[in-house]
C-alpha cells in the first residue's frame, strides 16, 4: 500500500480546495502572522500588517496557470541533436529530464547513455581563490542489469576508477570558469544505460560540457572531451572496448573548438611524434563537437548569471603592489620552500593591516558602498505586493534594489588575500621572463638536485628513498600470491583482478601542515593511478614473474611533482625487490608562461623543466611525462588559462625527454644501489606444468590429496589451473 493513494496514478475525484483558490483571474493572498526576521533583515515585521498579493495576470492566460497547477509538464520543450563523433554519432537531448536543474542533458552512445546535471546555489559563498565546483559520477549496475556483488546493494561511496572520471571532468572545465563567480555549482552524472560496447567514461566529460554550456553558470568556452585509440597505424575517436583491447594508445582529450585543456593517457613507449599525432586527431573531433553544441546553446541554452561576478577593485592591485612591491621581490628569491611561505605570509599580513591603518579596509566588515540590498515594495495607499507574471511561489514578492548607504571602507579583507596572490604570482612570472632564474636559482631546462637509497627498510621486500629537491618518496614493494590481487568492480559481469597496483599517499606532514588524515583523497587516487599505469608497461609478464606486486609510495616531503618522484621512486623500489624490469623509467613535470611579453618577454611562451609547487600555483601548465629516452608511458597535461596549442605541447614533450634522460642518469648513480634480487623475507613461488588430464589426480577426491600435499610440504596454498599450471606458495 502506498503512504500516499493520490501519487498511485490517480487523483481524487474532489478537486482540492487550494486549487479551486487559485483558479480565478484575480488572485489574492493573506498574510497575517508576524514577519520573523534576523537583526540584519532590512524587510520591516508588523504584527498586525496584511500584505496582499495581486495578479496582473491578463483573463486569458489564466487558464494556462491553472493547467500549470495541475501538475501538467513545464513549458520548457525539448530539444535533440545528433553529432557526428568518429565513424557514428553521439544523441544529445536537453529539456526532457531534469528541467529544474539550471543545466541537464542526456548523451547516448550505441545503447550507453549518460545522464548529467548542472545546478548552482542561490546564495554565493565566501571569495576564494578555487571556484567552488564539486563533480560526482556514478556507474550504476542497473545500467548493465546487475546489482552490486557485496553485501550492500545499493550504490555507495564512489570507486576508485568513479573518482578518476570525475577528475576528467572536473579538470578541463575549472579553467573555462569566470573569475569572482563563486556560487557553489555542482555536476551530477549517472551512467543510465551500458551496452560493454560504448565506454561511458569520454561520454561523460562531453555531457558535463554540454550541460554547463547550457545552464546558467558564467563560462568562457564550451568542453567536449573525445578518447583516441592507435589500432595498427589508424587512429580512432572514441573507440569500442574490442578496439581498445588492440589498441596501443589509450588517450583522453578535452577542449574547445580553439584550444586543448586536458590530455590524459597510456602507452607502451609511444614516440612523441605519434602522440602529437593523436592529440591533434582528438583536438579536431572535439572542435566539431562544439561547434554542434553552441548551435544547440543559442537555441535552448540559459542566460549566464553574469551579473554575479564580483572581482577585487582594480585599484587594489596598485595599493598592494606599492606596500608589498621591493620586500615580495625579495621574499620570492628565497630559495627553500617553508622560509618562502613563511615570508609571503608576514608580508600578507603586513600588508592588511598597513590597508586596515590607512582606512581602506576592516577585518570585521566588508566593502558595501555599491552593495544593492532588497526591500518589500509596498504601495502606500494599498497593502498590496505586485506579482508581474501571475505565477506565485512560496515567499515571492516583487522587489526592488535600494542603496544601501555609503561607508567609508573601499576594500574587504578576502580581497586583499585574493590581489596580493595574483600579484605574487605576477612577480614570479616576471623574475622567470626577465631575470631567466626561478626561485631556486635553476634556469627554465635546469632539473633539481636529484638523490636516492635503496633497502633502506630490512624486513620489506623492496624499499627506495627518492627525493629530487624538496620533493621526497618513500616507496615500498610487497610481493604476494594471487590471493593479494586486487579486485575491480565494474559494470561487466566479468571479474577483474589487477596484479600490479600502486597506492600513493600524500600526508599534510609533507608539506609542513595539519590536516585530514583517512581515506584516500581524489587527489590521491588519481596521482596513484597516473604513477601505477606508468609503470606497467614494464613489468614482466605473470609466466616470468608469477607475483602480485603492490607498490606504496609516502611522499615525506613535496614542492611539486610528487607523481612523478612516485614513478622515479617506484621504479628503485621494484629493484631494490628483484621484480626483472624491461627498462628504466623516470617521471618529470613541465610548466608554462605563455604570455611573456606582459613580463618582458619576446612573446614566445616560456617551458619550465620540473616544477616547484609555486610553480605550479602560478603558471598556465602542469604537464607530466613519463618514460624513458626511446618513447612514452603515462602524460597528464592541465591547463589554468584557456588552452595550449600543438606547438607548445610538442615543445614541452620534447624539453621533457632530455629532462628525462638527465634524470635516468642520475638515478643509475643511487647510493646503496637496488640489490636486484629477491628479499629473504618474500614468499617462494613453485610453477610447474602437468598433463591438463592430470589435474583431478593432484586434487584428489574432495580435494583429500592436495591438502595432503599442502601438510606435508608446509606449503601456504597451492593453485591449479585447468590448464594444468600448478603453482606452490
Amino acid at each position: 500500500m502506498l503512504a500516499n493513494p493520490r501519487f498511485n496514478g490517480s487523483c481524487s475525484s474532489a478537486p482540492s480546495p487550494l486549487l479551486n483558490s487559485f483558479r480565478i483571474q484575480n488572485l489574492f493572498f493573506s498574510y497575517s502572522p508576524s514577519l520573523r526576521r534576523s537583526k540584519n533583515s532590512s524587510i520591516s515585521s508588523r504584527s498586525s500588517r496584511r500584505i496582499q498579493v495581486r495578479s496582473l495576470k491578463k483573463p486569458e492566460d489564466s487558464q494556462a496557470f491553472s493547467d500549470s497547477l495541475d501538475g501538467s509538464p513545464f513549458t520548457s520543450q525539448p530539444y535533440s541533436v545528433k553529432i557526428p563523433v568518429g565513424d557514428r554519432h553521439i544523441l544529445v537531448e536537453t529539456g526532457l529530464i531534469g528541467r529544474q536543474a539550471s543545466g541537464s542533458v542526456t548523451v547516448t552512445d550505441g545503447e550507453t547513455i549518460i545522464y548529467t546535471s548542472v545546478c548552482l546555489s542561490d546564495v554565493p559563498s565566501e571569495p576564494s581563490d578555487f571556484y567552488p565546483m564539486s563533480v560526482n559520477y556514478q556507474e550504476r549496475f542497473s545500467a548493465a542489469g546487475r546489482t552490486s556483488g557485496g553485501f550492500f546493494k545499493r550504490e555507495g561511496r564512489a570507486k576508485d576508477h568513479e573518482v578518476l572520471i570525475c577528475r576528467l571532468i572536473d579538470r578541463p572545465l575549472r579553467p573555462t570558469m569566470m573569475k569572482g563567480f563563486y556560487h557553489d555549482t555542482q555536476i551530477l552524472s549517472w551512467v543510465l544505460s551500458y551496452d560493454g560496447l560504448h565506454s561511458p567514461d569520454a561520454l561523460a566529460v562531453t555531457a558535463a560540457g554540454i550541460a554547463v554550456a547550457l545552464s546558467e553558470v558564467p563560462s568562457t568556452k564550451t568542453v567536449a572531451g573525445v578518447r583516441i585509440g592507435l589500432v595498427g597505424d589508424r587512429f580512432i575517436v572514441n573507440p569500442t572496448t574490442k578496439e581498445m583491447e588492440e589498441s596501443e594508445l589509450d588517450l583522453m582529450l578535452a577542449g574547445t573548438d580553439n584550444a586543448i585543456l586536458m590530455i590524459e593517457g597510456y602507452c607502451d613507449f609511444l614516440p612523441e611524434e605519434k602522440l602529437l599525432q593523436a592529440v591533434e586527431v582528438g583536438h579536431n573531433a572535439v572542435k566539431a563537437i562544439c561547434h554542434e553544441v553552441d548551435a544547440l546553446v543559442k537555441k535552448c541554452g540559459k542566460p549566464k548569471m553574469l551579473e554575479a561576478i564580483k572581482l577585487p577593485p582594480p585599484e587594489l592591485y596598485r595599493h598592494v603592489e606599492e606596500i608589498a612591491g621591493s620586500e615580495l621581490v625579495k621574499a620570492l628569491q628565497i630559495r627553500s620552500k617553508i622560509p618562502r611561505r613563511k615570508a609571503l605570509s608576514l608580508l600578507e599580513e603586513k600588508v592588511i593591516t598597513i590597508l586596515t591603518e590607512k582606512g581602506y579596509v576592516s577585518k570585521d566588515e566588508i566593502s558595501v558602498a555599491s552593495e544593492m540590498v532588497p526591500e518589500v515594495y509596498e504601495d502606500e495607499d494599498e497593502d498590496e505586493v505586485v506579482i508581474l507574471d501571475g505565477e506565485v511561489d512560496e515567499g515571492d514578492v516583487h522587489i526592488k534594489p535600494a542603496l544601501r548607504k555609503a561607508v567609508p571602507l573601499l576594500f574587504a579583507e578576502v580581497d586583499v588575500k585574493l590581489v596580493f596572490k595574483e600579484v605574487t604570482s605576477k612577480f614570479l612570472r616576471k623574475r622567470i621572463v626577465e631575470g631567466g632564474k626561478r626561485s631556486d636559482g635553476r634556469t627554465p631546462t635546469g632539473i633539481r638536485l636529484i638523490n636516492g637509497r635503496c633497502g633502506l627498510l630490512p624486513r620489506a621486500h623492496g624499499s627506495a628513498l627518492f627525493t629530487r629537491g624538496e620533493t621526497q618518496s618513500l616507496a615500498v614493494v610487497t610481493l604476494g600470491n594471487k590471493q593479494m590481487a586486487q579486485r575491480v568492480d565494474n559494470l561487466v559481469d566479468v571479474d577483474e583482478f589487477k596484479r600490479f597496483y600502486l597506492q600513493y599517499t600524500f600526508p599534510p606532514s609533507c608539506v609542513g601542515e595539519v590536516g585530514r588524515v583517512g581515506a584516500p583523497s581524489r587527489r590521491e587516487i588519481g596521482h596513484g593511478m597516473l604513477a601505477e599505469r606508468a609503470l606497467e608497461p614494464i613489468l614482466p609478464s605473470e609466466d616470468d614473474f608469477p607475483y602480485t606486486i603492490r607498490v606504496e609510495s609516502t611522499i615525506t616531503e613535496s614542492n611539486g611533482s610528487s607523481s612523478m618522484a612516485s614513478i622515479c621512486g617506484g621504479f628503485l623500489a621494484l629493484q631494490d625487490a628483484g621484480v626483472p624490469l624491461k627498462c628504466s623509467i623516470a617521471g618529470i613535470a613541465m610548466g608554462l608562461v605563455l604570455d611573456t611579453q606582459e613580463f618582458g618577454g619576446d612573446g614566445t611562451p616560456l617551458i619550465l623543466s620540473d616544477i616547484t609547487g609555486s610553480e605550479d600555483a602560478s603558471g598556465d601548465m602542469d604537464f607530466k611525462v613519463a618514460g624513458n629516452e626511446n618513447g612514452v608511458t603515462a602524460f597528464q597535461m592541465d591547463i589554468k588559462v584557456g588552452g595550449v596549442t600543438l606547438p607548445i605541447m610538442q615543445q614541452a614533450l620534447l624539453q621533457a625527454r632530455e629532462g628525462r634522460k638527465l634524470i635516468l642518469g642520475k638515478m643509475l648513480n643511487c647510493s646503496p644501489p637496488p640489490s636486484k634480487r629477491l628479499s629473504k623475507y618474500a614468499p617462494l613461488i613453485h610453477v610447474m606444468k602437468v598433463m591438463a588430464d592430470k589435474v583431478n589426480i593432484i586434487i584428489g577426491s574432495g580435494g583429500k590429496k592436495i591438502r595432503s600435499i599442502i601438510e606435508e610440504t608446509g606449503a601456504d596454498s597451492i593453485e591449479i589451473q585447468d590448464d594444468g599450471v600448478v603453482s606452490k606458495y
